[in-house]
């Protein structure tokens, strides 16, 4: 039975778990960021009519041969990256054990995200079909969003609270933000979020390339992922994933694991405004921000770091810095580690949170990358020069994603922890 004695439950994280084109883990994950290394490389693809030239990809063959073939051969590339990723944040949190040796199944559950889930493999299994009448016969669930959430609960027999937020580049916020609220409001006790995505088909990249959302440049890498620079011109298109163990305070304590940080606060609001511009009038992603920290009992001056959306677009750029401005004022520093690793779209959110847990970890702020011609239009501490250690005990991590979906989560340097 769930323990009710305290509500609303805290809510901690005890692992976590990467794998990007910065690395295979959230160790080499996190040291690439430190040595300033890049996750996307020039890949030409004007034969496919499609302009944009840099691109993250996972190039090393994924290691999935601990799932069993009834899910290995069922389920598409992103969610065996999501899989890949929760597999380092369950052990991580678990060590040798599983979470089932500690909690009941039921109070175990899965939110694993995805913006465009198994695209790819959707349109290889139609091009098949029209070729010769079958296609795979697992098609079905390469094409299911729901597949990584379905595939984590049956290997770890997580059968408690599940779900699969669909919300483009807010995804995985959202995803940590809907676990967090399930063990919060006694739901669960543990949960595995995040998000993954992987789209690398022909069609799938011109899809997005069409719509004039990726990065322009054609040459120079520095320019090619630009958060806050006058020279931005659109985003590198990434796949990864990143998954957080989160689970009830007292329950992670009693049990003996190792705290890394905790989660105190969500918020999420809607533009109502444009499929992929921000609304201008910033209503939404300020309440978003406001509702997080409320939530946390916190105000802007408790935040030390914040993990900024900064996608290198634009309209985006822009119109968060506004928002940030108008939320919290100027003074907080903040930084986007897209010009490391790229857009990785549902994947996003949760690889930040990471980084802002890292960030906790070793007191050390980000840098953005290549911010060397900052647009004067973003009035804020942007962190360019080298990452900046400082004492850091909340950071806030946002996400904004196509359709108008606005995210924030309050992630916390946890009394216990350290």
């Amino acid at each position: 039975m769930l323990n009710k004695s305290t509500w609303p439950r805290r809510v901690v994280v005890t692992g976590y778990g990467a794998i990007t084109a910065l690395g295979l883990n959230s160790t080499d994950n996190w040291a690439s960021v430190m040595e300033y290394r890049l996750g996307y490389r020039y890949v030409d693809r004007k034969s496919a009519g499609i302009q944009s030239c840099f691109y993250g990809l996972v190039e090393q063959e994924l290691n999935i041969k601990f799932l069993p073939a009834q899910i290995r051969r069922r389920i598409p590339r992103f969610a065996q990256l999501g899989i890949v990723a929760a597999k380092e944040a369950v052990e991580m949190a678990f060590g040798d054990q599983q979470p089932t040796d500690i909690y009941p199944s039921l109070d175990c559950g899965v939110v694993i995200g995805t913006g465009w889930g198994g695209m790819d493999e959707t349109l290889a299994n139609h091009a098949d079909y029209n070729a010769t009448g079958i296609a795979s016969l697992f098609g079905c669930f390469n094409s299911m969003p729901n597949v990584a959430t379905a595939g984590a609960s049956q290997f770890w027999n997580l059968r408690g609270y599940q779900n699969t937020p669909i919300a483009a580049c807010a995804t995985g916020t959202i995803a940590i933000g809907d676990a967090f609220t399930a063990i919060r409001d006694g739901r669960a006790t543990m949960m595995l979020a995040g998000g993954a995505e992987s789209l690398l088909s022909d069609f799938a990249v011109w899809d997005i390339d069409i719509l004039s959302a990726l990065t322009s440049e054609q040459a120079d890498i520095t320019k090619a992922s630009c958060p806050f620079s006058l020279d931005r011109n659109g985003f590198v298109l990434s796949e990864g994933a990143a998954v957080l163990c989160l689970e009830e305070r007292d329950a992670a304590i009693s049990r003996g694991a190792t705290i890394l940080g905790e989660i105190s606060g969500y918020g999420n609001y809607s533009d109502a405004y444009d499929f992929t511009s921000p609304a201008q009038d910033k209503v939404a992603r300020v309440a978003t921000i406001n509702t997080a920290l409320a939530q946390a009992g916190l105000s802007s001056a408790d935040i030390d770091y914040i993990n900024a959306h900064g996608t290198s677009t634009q309209l985006n750029d822009l119109n968060e810095s506004e928002a940030i401005e108008m939320a919290v004022g100027t003074e907080i520093p903040v930084s986007s580690t897209k010009g490391y690793s790229g857009h990785l779209i549902a994947a996003a959110g949760s690889f930040e949170a990471i980084i802002c847990l890292k960030a906790l970890k070793h007191q050390i702020m980000p840098a953005t990358c290549h911010l060397t011609n900052r647009d004067p239009a973003c009035h804020l501490d942007y962190i360019s020069e080298g990452h900046r250690p400082a004492k850091i005990q909340h950071t806030l991590n946002l996400s904004f994603g196509f359709g108008g979906a606005n995210a924030a989560i309050i992630i916390s340097r946890e009394s216990s922890c350290f």
